[in-house]
């Protein structure tokens, strides 16, 4: 379901002059934010191809691969007609393509809120200081969890967030370790979120009432308005 909205901000990307580097774009459209502290906001998303970990749980493998090559001028182009103060840049994995750091700058440069999701195997310290970082932290029964890099916390700060993707009763109680020992909720905002199929939600916002985390709960709205299609 793709929603097309009437321009709202003023923004001539033909007078900035935006690198004109390529990347390859799975897709870009509009539809509103069903993630993070930004959900519910009509959000323009720019899909990057490409991702180097397989989760068990990834709704996206069609940007794996393929994808449209296209430049930054181009992009902005298009993010401009979508008239939205929200974008999110993400994948696959979008740190894979090393033109991502020019793209987010540039986005930055134009006014938009940023935000990146990064899958957090990748370093993100790099990343443009005005971009909300949204980093997964992945549990065990994502089959990735042993290729976090842990050092991307010390980048973090109030602005952005961790996520916890929970499967199950066993990814809970890893993730509120990791929230205990790593000192996460002091440093930025931590989501859990229940894997869509997978972990029932009323039972890991009971667990998170029990224990009294000091994290948010979230689902994913897309998923609760549109179901298992792609809300574009």
């Amino acid at each position: 379901m793709r929603y097309t909205f009437t321009p709202l901000l003023s923004i001539d990307v033909c007078l900035v002059p935006f690198p004109a580097m390529t990347l390859r774009i799975s897709e870009i459209f509009c539809s509103l934010q069903g993630e993070s502290r930004s959900m519910g906001f009509p959000t323009a998303f720019v899909r990057l191809t490409g991702c180097p970990a397989r989760c068990g749980y990834c709704d996206t493998a069609y940007a794996f691969s393929g994808g449209e090559a296209t430049e930054i001028p181009a992009i902005l182009e298009q993010v401009a007609g979508f008239g939205v103060h929200h974008v999110t840049v993400t994948g696959g994995e979008p740190l894979a393509q090393k033109g991502c750091l020019t793209l987010l700058a540039a986005l930055c440069d134009a006014g938009y809120e940023v935000s990146l999701e990064t899958g957090g195997m990748l370093d993100v310290s790099q990343v443009d200081p005005r971009v909300i970082r949204v980093v997964d932290l992945k549990t065990p029964a994502s089959g990735e969890c042993e290729n976090n890099l842990y050092s991307n916390i010390d980048c973090l700060g109030p602005k952005d967030q961790i996520k916890f993707v929970i499967c199950d009763e066993a990814d809970y109680r890893w993730a509120a370790s990791q929230l205990a020992e790593r000192g996460l909720a002091s440093r930025c905002e931590v989501l859990f979120s229940p894997c869509h199929g997978s972990q029932d939600p009323t039972a890991l916002a009971e667990w998170i009432l029990r224990d009294r985390l000091p994290v948010r709960f979230q689902l994913q709205l897309h998923k609760i308005l549109w179901g298992e299609e792609r809300a574009r």
